[in-house]
């Protein structure tokens, strides 16, 4: 919570949900073949090895080594702590 801007109320996470996450519809997901992902996966050359300096290696990993997202994305359960710290913090009860 940034002093700058005040503290995220339970009224402006209610305003968000409604808004936003509550009305998303499938019109902005495509299910993906192999080679859609493929392609994706492509596309990142620029961004990833272009601008952020990042080796061809890592990204190559990015899609041939199994573990590479499950290393990146095994946080997520901390994340998931710290939500439900500020949910709790707001006063939502989810």
């Amino acid at each position: 919570m940034n002093d700058q801007w005040g503290k995220y109320s339970r009224t402006q996470a209610e305003v968000d949900w409604t808004s936003i996450f509550k009305h998303q519809g499938v019109d902005y997901f495509k299910e993906l073949s192999y080679n859609d992902k493929k392609a994706i996966h492509n596309l990142k050359y620029f961004t990833w090895v272009e601008q952020q300096r990042k080796s061809v290696e890592e990204l190559n990993a990015q899609w041939y080594d199994e573990n590479y997202w499950k290393e990146r994305f095994s946080i997520v359960p901390k994340w998931d702590e710290m939500i439900k710290n500020f949910n709790s913090q707001v006063g939502l009860k989810v």
